[in-house]
């Protein structure tokens, strides 16, 4: 079920927290249980691959596909291939994507961008993705969300980070655990098996703030910024986005130098309702807009659809990108 994630989750100080937030708190104390009892079950496969986890603490939003896109590209030539769950598709066994012939509703809308960048497996079960990587011939997997998941050994954990602390946000909230707030764990448990850290900057000059850093004292840490691909002409523009922080996308835009007249925010991975679709066109006719999206939420419109909305589309790029890959080939087993 696709996620709209409340803002207040992502305050230091949970301000706009509603006033039944007391009530989630035994809820999270289940997500908690019930994590712990598949941990102790858990018999992870270990791959003969070089298995690289890229993940996150949150419910979303910290960029890890961006960055997923940007380590396929800096390991390319490495026989190196992305594998992911494939949220929100339909296939039931593991398949190399093709962007060509697969759509959003059969692998899912991330591995259908991150397939335009390399090849993408992806596989409900992680296990017999890691298995059909190795019989494809791969060396190296970049496993995209999967720093709780327990069905995997991983050699290298990357953990994801959004280091936007602007306008009181804050990566983790107050440090409550789903639904009390955005964290899958807690934060020193999903820490420790950090083997390096990414914070994920949203412009070119923004520097992490010293707080942030002070919790990954003993972690490589490595800055990545966002860089939107801007077009020649930008103009008027109605948004959408259905990602974990649609406000992001918005924010995006108007220091792309978009005129924003509109933005409508829907629920990470959500198909967006044609009445919509179309109540969202008539309204740019009238102004002389055109609508804009995100690359993820453009992958799953249909044809007719994407060729009337624009897409801004949205990568990553390291400040030291050359000692990354020595961290990262570092970690690689020798055996």
């Amino acid at each position: 079920m696709p996620l709209k994630t409340p803002r207040w989750w992502y305050r230091r100080d949970a301000a706009g927290a509603p006033w039944w937030r007391p009530a989630l708190k035994p809820l999270a104390a289940l997500w908690l249980a019930v994590n712990e009892n598949k941990r102790r079950k858990a018999m992870p496969y270990r791959s003969s691959l070089f298995v690289i986890s890229v993940g996150n603490l949150t419910l979303g939003g910290s960029g890890k596909t961006p960055i997923a896109a940007e380590l396929l590209r800096l390991l390319a030539g490495r026989k190196v291939a992305g594998l992911s769950r494939g949220y929100g598709g339909s296939l039931e066994h593991p398949a190399l994507v093709d962007p060509e012939r697969h759509t959003a509703a059969e692998v899912g809308d991330e591995p259908l961008m991150l397939a335009r960048r390399g090849p993408m497996m992806v596989a409900r079960d992680r296990a017999e993705g890691l298995k059909a990587l190795e019989r494809e011939g791969f060396e190296i997997a970049v496993v995209d969300d999967a720093h709780q998941n327990l069905t995997i050994a991983k050699d290298l954990h990357i953990l994801v980070v959004d280091g936007d602390t602007q306008d009181g946000a804050w990566p983790f909230g107050d440090g409550g655990i789903c639904p009390d707030g955005p964290l899958r764990e807690p934060l020193e448990e999903g820490l420790a098996r950090a083997g390096l850290v990414v914070l994920w900057m949203p412009d070119a000059v923004s520097q992490p703030a010293p707080d942030l850093l002070a919790l990954f004292a003993h972690k490589p840490v490595f800055v990545a910024r966002l860089f939107a691909e801007i077009p020649a002409e930008t103009g008027p523009v109605i948004g959408f986005a259905g990602i974990a922080k649609p406000w992001k996308f918005d924010a995006t835009l108007r220091a792309a130098g978009f005129n924003v007249l509109g933005f409508e925010a829907f629920a990470d991975h959500a198909e967006i309702p044609l009445a919509r679709l179309q109540a969202m066109a008539a309204e740019a006719e009238r102004h002389d807009a055109r609508l804009i999206t995100t690359e993820k939420d453009w992958v799953r419109l249909s044809h007719s659809w994407q060729s009337r909305v624009a897409v801004l589309p949205i990568s990553a790029r390291f400040d030291d990108e050359a000692e990354l890959l020595r961290v990262i080939i570092r970690a690689r087993p020798t055996a």
